[in-house]
């Protein structure tokens, strides 16, 4: 980990106080719920307290320091001078008792967070082995499991479990499992609806290995579907298509995400893509870059992002596929290996 900190200095100006616990887990590989890192020229100090101060002791590359339970009031009475922080995570209380103690607060965001939006190998490993689980657990879901009559949250746990036999650590997130005008809904949670023929259903899951994510999203039928449900799948999956075959190093996330947009744009459905294109995916689901029509990210190689548009027509169903793919130097690779064909369910 020690030379992700080296590529961290590269881009300071300040001494830098790392307060994020994602971004501390990047840089030192250490996992603790109260933990900041302190990265000067030269050296780099990891704090926490008595808790955990015995497996800080085991990072190499950084000096164990152990604190009070309360970190930030210890920082405040031990840290001096001029120091960057970052200043979209740490809470306006915890910068103004950090400021009491006499230390020049320098406003810093998103440095760690993007060092972290190029994946290096061991990265893609760890999504790559949850994407392949996630495809074995749509595999099992889509054959083993019963769908009509019963409830979506009933199928919600099946994925959980699912997950738990396959290998995964653990879901990254709790299972959407929209179906009829539930999946209308792009965040719907699983609820008490009874799944019935003749829908569609949106099944949103993913996974975490090594405590990276997969993230991915089909949508199935539940038997004979109309006419205007199946030409929604179809526009979608065209879609789809369109923004993976637009990603590579280079396009930017606006251009990415017009790339679907027009395709629905230009269909009877129109104005029912409310959504991003995509997003990041790593240690945490939802990560730099975006794709979408706000971003003002530039796609580069090592990059792992989601490409989900979708279909909503509210109170009626939704439709949207996802699959996570990693840029390239020369394009893309897919990581998502289970079928985009419409599949039914029973």
């Amino acid at each position: 980990m020690s030379d992700r900190i080296a590529r961290l200095r590269e881009l300071l100006e300040d001494p830098f106080l790392v307060t994020s616990e994602t971004n501390v887990r990047y840089l030192t590989g250490f996992e603790s719920s109260n933990a900041a890192l302190f990265v000067e020229p030269g050296r780099a100090r990891l704090f926490t307290d008595f808790r955990y101060i015995d497996a800080a002791r085991a990072v190499e590359g950084v000096e164990a320091v152990q604190t009070a339970r309360d970190t930030v009031g210890w920082l405040a009475a031990n840290l001096s001078g001029r120091i960057a922080f970052e200043a979209h995570i740490l809470p306006v209380t915890f910068v103004d008792r950090l400021g009491s103690g006499g230390i020049e607060l320098v406003r810093t965001t998103g440095l760690v967070e993007r060092l972290r939006a190029r994946k290096d190998e061991a990265e893609l490993a760890a999504i790559r082995a949850a994407c392949r689980i996630t495809d074995r657990m749509f595999e099992r879901l889509t054959t083993e499991v019963q769908f009509v009559g019963r409830r979506e949250r009933d199928v919600s746990w099946d994925i959980t479990r699912l997950y738990h036999e396959e290998g995964a650590e653990h879901p990254a997130f709790e299972a959407i499992v929209g179906s009829g005008a539930t999946g209308s809904g792009p965040h719907a949670r699983a609820g008490d609806k009874v799944i019935e023929a003749g829908e569609l259903v949106v099944i949103d899951t993913g996974c975490t290995v090594d405590g990276y994510s997969s993230d991915c999203t089909r949508t199935l039928a539940t038997g004979e579907l109309s006419g205007e449900m199946r030409d929604a799948y179809e526009t979608v999956k065209r879609a789809q298509q369109a923004g993976l075959d637009a990603i590579r190093a280079g396009v930017t996330g606006v251009q990415a995400d017009a790339a679907a947009r027009d395709v629905i744009e230009a269909s009877p459905f129109a104005g029912t893509f409310g959504h991003g294109l995509g997003h990041g995916l790593g240690l945490e689901v939802h990560e730099a870059p975006r794709l979408s029509t706000e971003s003002s990210d530039t796609l580069e190689p090592g990059n792992v992002v989601t490409v989900e548009p979708g279909v909503y027509l509210s109170g009626r169903f939704g439709v949207r596929i996802e699959d996570d793919v990693c840029v390239t130097d020369g394009g893309i690779e897919n990581l998502t290996g289970f079928t985009k064909e419409l599949v039914v369910v029973s």
